[in-house]
């Protein structure tokens, strides 16, 4: 079902910010970061995909991804929906049902046999594709799912998160010099926010995370292993 009614974008974001926190799916320890696929330390880390493991959040959260994209993108902007191997997949589902659009996935790289492809059900040349991933942190990652999407002929020029890190300042840049506009629902400013309502952790941490939050590469070159 489509949803037709929701709150506003803030509301989302400390509704979102407050379901990743009940879950916890957000983890701080700035005594022993976490490291980061960059190999980097991180005194944050967040795990979406425990989303799928509980029905009422993540369909309230589905709710409100659809209404934000349609909201900020438009009610007949897409033709399909993808979602990025292998975290974006069980949300691009759940995305395309609401919006009653056929979904498709995308393979980090080609399988190595068979049709040797990148793109698994069916995207047609000139289709309108939204990309559905779990998070971003600098934008990045989304370049090569956008990439393979537009090797079909289909044009790719938004993608939805649930989770956008909100703080590394390129981000937005970096997915718009590729003509790409992102669409997100909460950021770790939301999610400090929330925890320090909430009390969900002690103020020492707190404070340690948002000094990372505030200069995160600071931060990281400051603590990076030798």
């Amino acid at each position: 079902m489509i949803p037709t009614s929701y709150p506003p974008a803030t509301e989302i974001a400390r509704l979102t910010a407050r379901m990743l926190l009940e879950i916890k799916a957000v983890h701080f320890n700035a005594e022993e970061p976490f490291t980061l696929a960059s190999g980097l330390p991180s005194p944050t880390y967040i795990d979406c995909r425990k989303l799928i493991s509980y029905p009422r959040i993540r369909s309230t959260l589905m709710d409100f991804l659809t209404v934000t994209v349609m909201r900020n993108a438009g009610f007949e902007a897409f033709d399909n929906i993808a979602g990025g191997e292998t975290a974006g997949i069980p949300f691009s589902a759940l995305v395309a049902e609401r919006m009653a659009l056929p979904m498709t996935y995308v393979r980090k790289k080609p399988k190595g046999y068979g049709r040797n492809a990148r793109i698994e059900g069916v995207m047609t040349e000139g289709q309108r594709v939204l990309l559905v991933e779990d998070l971003t942190t600098d934008g990045g990652s989304k370049l090569s799912f956008v990439d393979a999407i537009r090797e079909t002929g289909a044009d790719c020029a938004h993608t939805a998160v649930i989770f956008y890190y909100g703080i590394f300042p390129d981000t937005l840049q970096t997915l718009s010099d590729h003509g790409v506009t992102l669409h997100h629902l909460c950021t770790w400013w939301d999610v400090l926010a929330e925890a320090r309502e909430s009390g969900a952790f002690d103020d020492k941490t707190l404070t340690e995370v948002e000094s990372f939050l505030r200069a995160p590469r600071a931060w990281q070159e400051a603590r990076k292993p030798t």
